[in-house]
């Protein structure tokens, strides 16, 4: 916490910069519009990418860095980065919000360490989980922390479960074939120094999804859209899908028209180099 009180930068956040970023022009009073509306103009137009850890980089969490890179450079960033900057911008705005981590499921029942990281925003007296760093899978807008919600946010389905075994909260998406773990989520509070170290692990293990392969994704009402090494899937909300291979040189292109992340040239010219070591996709 600075000396100002401030847990998640909320005091030295360019609001502006970052409301002109994501294009929302609606209030700036802490209501629930105008967390929608945050929420989705967010996810629509930041896309989700690990460019910097595949080229061996490190992924600095301050405030700073994050504008400069996703405010200024219009790149992208992977949960922490996405919400980091959220948060923020949230606490600029007068919204009580605090941070929690999950564990990522995507449908195996498997336990996995907590490296996911949320948000939760209490207003008016409830609490909604709020999360602009999941991907393509990711929520839209913000949902009420109420077992049993369920809610359409453009053409995808989401749910709430509190699993009252180990009491967390399960993050649900309909799919083709029937209801998904996303993720679950237990009541604990995490804070930027949890995320810092979730990040280390996240950006440096070999084990990790993000350090071997390119992973960028966006989620749009009509359309998700996903990159995995040179694999680029585009699903609709009818599950009806198209997927093509993108050659190395072409990616950075890729990047910006559809998921509008821009790189610079040494940037594209690093990309094109990391894709082209790539074995052919299978």
């Amino acid at each position: 916490m600075t000396n100002s009180g401030s847990v998640w930068g909320g005091d030295r956040i360019r609001l502006d910069d970052y409301l002109a970023r994501i294009g929302y022009e609606g209030d700036r009073e802490p209501t629930l519009d105008a967390l929608r509306g945050l929420h989705a103009r967010h996810s629509a137009f930041i896309g989700f990418e690990n460019v910097d850890v595949v080229l061996g980089r490190p992924i600095p969490l301050d405030l700073e860095t994050l504008q400069t890179k996703m405010i200024d450079r219009h790149r992208g960033g992977y949960c922490y980065e996405h919400n980091l900057l959220y948060a923020a911008a949230l606490e600029r705005l007068g919204f009580r919000v605090s941070g929690l981590g999950a564990r990522v499921r995507m449908g195996d029942d498997r336990l996995r360490p907590v490296t996911h990281a949320l948000l939760k925003v209490e207003l008016d007296g409830e609490d909604f989980i709020t999360d602009v760093g999941f991907g393509a899978s990711g929520l839209l807008e913000p949902l009420p922390l109420r077992d049993g919600t369920e809610a359409r946010q453009g053409g995808w389905t989401f749910a709430l479960a509190h699993e009252k075994k180990t009491e967390a909260w399960a993050l649900r998406s309909r799919t083709e074939d029937g209801w998904m773990d996303l993720y679950a989520f237990g009541p604990e509070r995490r804070y930027p120094v949890d995320y810092a170290v979730f990040n280390h692990y996240i950006s440096t293990h070999p084990r990790s999804p993000f350090v071997s392969r390119l992973v960028v994704q966006r989620p749009l009402p009509d359309l998700r859209s996903v990159l995995i090494g040179r694999e680029l899937t585009r699903t609709r909300p009818d599950w009806s899908s198209e997927v093509r291979e993108v050659a190395p040189e072409e990616t950075p292109e890729v990047l910006e028209e559809e998921f509008g992340i821009t790189l610079s040239g040494a940037d594209a010219e690093a990309v094109v180099a990391f894709q082209g070591k790539l074995g052919d996709v299978p």
